[in-house]
């Protein structure tokens, strides 16, 4: 039987609200106990003891087949029959009270049918295979998703490795965490009487990763719940500290959010646009944190206004009254309706303040935005009916879901937790990390700390798609959200156009472009992890590292290393000799008896066009025009020197590639180079700045067509993403 499902207490001293609330459901409760203490009803009635769920279910579905309904409900009756809770009652209404959560967030038949179910194959004699033959594939998959792990066969890796499997159920079929977050409501609800170190336990666990689920899934009604349950039991001073304040603002006279809500009804009424304005109290969490940030709390700061409207054209219609009507407080607008944010969640946000200094926050949506806000994925009806069958009422058993398919770890893009949200991207993030973690104690610590995240960026890619990410993350992070593991050959990054390290921070609305490497054997080094943010990025990184660990460096009287072992140490050469005789003869000039030089600031070959300018000691050095030295040569007064490009056989050039730092970069190049004919007369390794790494090489080639050829095979080269003609300043003065 569920431990965690035995308490009926509730936590701390609660307000008149929340006591009203919470009166009812144990009022609820009651009629349950009663109606299953009668036992089941006779074959083909509905049961007494669900008639508060058909009643909540009919609400939303109002043609619904009950018939699965009726079925559920008679095996869970029978097989807990003769189990209570702690608290002495039937433990049929533990299954009962989550399938009406369920049913109050308009859940379809599927989902109900098997939250009543969920406990028969974890607490008693019925199978899965009992489940599959009586109800279908879907609901047999809904109920052993949320089954949890026995400890006799798992030990202490029981609960980690429970919601492992759970995820990857999640994974196939988003109901399964919406029937484990009903389920975890209920046992909050109902969790006073056990021991205080447990209760502790529980609300940990719900605090780590049953709430961010929750905010993830979009499931707002639970989530705020939950979230005060948790901070009930984890903080009870803070609590009370709120409760008092709550208390003490309904004794105050005065009502300026109801005053303020009835102008604004004024307002839309005379501007002709239907709509509902609703007074919306904060949890106590919400006002736990406004008064943490603003300090001494404003009676206006416990609640805010929701505004209810018919159509997407409409929100944006009272946000103009709205704006005309009171003072708008700009830094407090956003739009989720236009930019919706990962969870399905749609809404416009703003303030508004009336001359006297009273502010009112807003909320504008849509009568279904605000379904979804509050539900979630819950909201979806039957997210796997096909598209002809998307608005109708499914029945149980007839394996309309995706109860035995596949996975979703792979190819799953942030883009698509907006157009599918039956399979987000960051739960399909979740998976592929979560299969890399090499213990349960990894993965669950991992899990905690990945979901403690906040993902409140989205990055663009060049393609259209977007992908979401915690603040904070970098490139890193970005190139591992998009390609998994792949991104071990990740060699730069360009961020709104323009070149950037690995280790750029992303901001909201960045666009960027992932520049991948073609080397099989290249991968991270470890100083990704100093700029990886998400668990995923690290996992995947220090896994790279331990199957390929960094070789020991040679002893010192080994010699030095190569260039390519070590390019940070690579010495420097001093600047390559451009006065060569077969270059410079290559140039004729009207000089008789001068000797020509071809400058080495920008090092010119034929075809280009040229210049050249008379300079002491008798010679005469060329340039390519436009060449910033010849500019500076014409500013103080050189004499031009007619030139033209004689016959020859070979040229010189100087070329700069530059590129990203990776292993056996520089032999890649030299390869590339010798692969075109060319001869390397001299080459120069920088030492690497910020991840990259300059090349310079004066090449010889055997004829001034192989230029652009050359230059394009360096380009090709993984790693470098710029090849240019050098530019030597300091070699233009003469």
């Amino acid at each position: 039987m569920s431990a965690e499902a035995t308490n009926p207490a509730t936590p701390g001293p609660v307000t008149p609200g929340v006591q009203r609330r919470r009166g009812r459901a144990r009022l609820d409760l009651r009629r349950l106990g009663r109606a299953a203490l009668l036992g089941p009803a006779a074959r083909d009635r509905l049961p007494d003891a669900i008639g508060h769920v058909v009643e909540a279910h009919r609400a939303h579905y109002p043609d619904a087949d009950l018939e699965p309904l009726r079925r559920a409900y008679v095996l869970a009756e029978s097989s807990h029959r003769g189990q209570t809770r702690k608290s002495g009652e039937p433990y049929i209404t533990h299954p009962l009270a989550v399938t009406l959560i369920l049913a109050q967030l308009g859940a379809e038949i599927t989902t109900l049918t098997a939250s009543l179910l969920h406990d028969t194959v974890e607490d008693t004699d019925v199978t899965l295979d009992q489940v599959r033959a009586e109800f279908g594939d879907d609901v047999c998959y809904l109920v052993d998703g949320v089954t949890k792990l026995e400890k006799v066969d798992y030990g202490a890796a029981a609960e980690p490795e429970t919601f492992r499997k759970m995820l990857v159920a999640t994974g196939n079929d988003v109901r399964v965490m919406s029937i484990k977050l009903a389920d975890r409501l209920h046992n909050m609800r109902t969790l006073g009487v056990m021991r205080p170190e447990k209760q502790a336990r529980i609300a940990q666990v719900t605090r780590d990763v049953l709430i961010p689920l929750a905010e993830r899934l979009g499931v707002q009604a639970l989530k705020t719940e939950l979230e005060d349950l948790v901070f009930a039991i984890l903080h009870p001073q803070e609590y009370a500290e709120v409760q008092a304040l709550i208390a003490a603002n309904a004794e105050s006279e005065g009502d300026p959010l109801g005053d303020i809500a009835g102008e604004v009804r004024g307002v839309l009424r005379e501007a002709g646009i239907a709509a509902e304005v609703l007074i919306r109290p904060r949890h106590f969490v919400s006002v736990h944190r406004v008064h943490r940030k603003r300090g001494e709390l404003r009676a206006s700061d416990y609640g805010r206004l929701l505004v209810l409207v018919n159509e997407d054209a409409d929100c944006y219609g009272v946000l103009g009254e709205l704006h005309t009507c009171f003072t708008p407080v700009v830094s407090e607008f956003k739009d989720f309706i236009a930019v919706p944010k990962f969870n399905l969640y749609q809404s416009l946000h703003t303030a508004v303040a009336r001359p006297d200094g009273e502010v009112a926050e807003v909320l504008i949506r849509t009568h279904q935005m605000h379904q979804v806000a509050e539900a979630g994925v819950v909201a979806l009806r039957n997210p796997y009916a096909p598209p002809s069958d998307a608005s109708e009422e499914p029945s149980a058993g007839t394996g309309t879901g995706t109860g035995t398919g596949t996975g979703t770890g792979t190819g799953t893009g942030a883009d698509d937790e907006r157009v599918d949200p039956t399979r987000p991207g960051w739960l399909s993030r979740l998976l592929d990390w979560q299969e890399a973690a090499p213990d349960p104690d990894t993965f669950w610590s991992t899990l905690r700390e990945d979901l403690a995240q906040d993902r409140e960026i989205a990055v663009f890619r060049p393609d259209g798609g977007t992908l979401g990410l915690p603040a904070g993350a970098s490139c890193v992070d970005a190139a591992y959200a998009q390609y998994g593991e792949d991104a071990h050959a990740c060699i730069g990054a360009r961020v709104n156009g323009r070149l950037a390290t690995l280790s750029t921070v992303l901001r909201d609305g960045d666009t960027v472009q992932l520049l991948m490497g073609q080397d099989a054997t290249s991968g991270p080094s470890s100083e990704w992890l100093d700029h990886a943010r998400t668990p995923g990025a690290r996992i995947a990184i220090r896994r790279w590292l331990t199957t390929h660990p960094t070789p020991a460096p040679a002893p010192a009287q080994s010699g030095r290393r190569s260039p390519e072992q070590t390019p940070v140490s690579a010495p420097r050469p001093e600047a390559p000799d451009t006065t060569s005789r077969s270059a410079a003869a290559s140039a004729v000039v009207d000089r008789e008896g001068a000797s020509v030089r071809l400058a080495g600031c920008c090092t010119p070959v034929p075809p280009d066009a040229i210049t050249a300018f008379a300079v002491r000691g008798g010679a005469v050095t060329v340039h390519r025009v436009g060449c910033p030295g010849a500019e500076r040569m014409k500013e103080v007064g050189r004499a031009e020197v007619g030139v033209r490009w004689g016959d020859t056989a070979e040229f010189r050039v100087t070329l700069t590639a530059e590129s990203f730092g990776r292993a056996h970069l520089l032999a890649d190049l030299t390869e590339a180079i010798a692969l075109e004919g060319v001869a390397i007369i001299s080459a120069t390794v920088e030492p690497p700045t910020q991840q990259r790494v300059r090349h310079t090489y004066t090449l010889q080639l055997p004829d001034a067509a192989h230029l652009p050829g050359l230059m394009r095979a360096m380009r090709a080269v993984p790693g470098v993403y710029d090849v240019s003609r050098a530019q030597h300043p300091a070699a233009a003065a003469h």
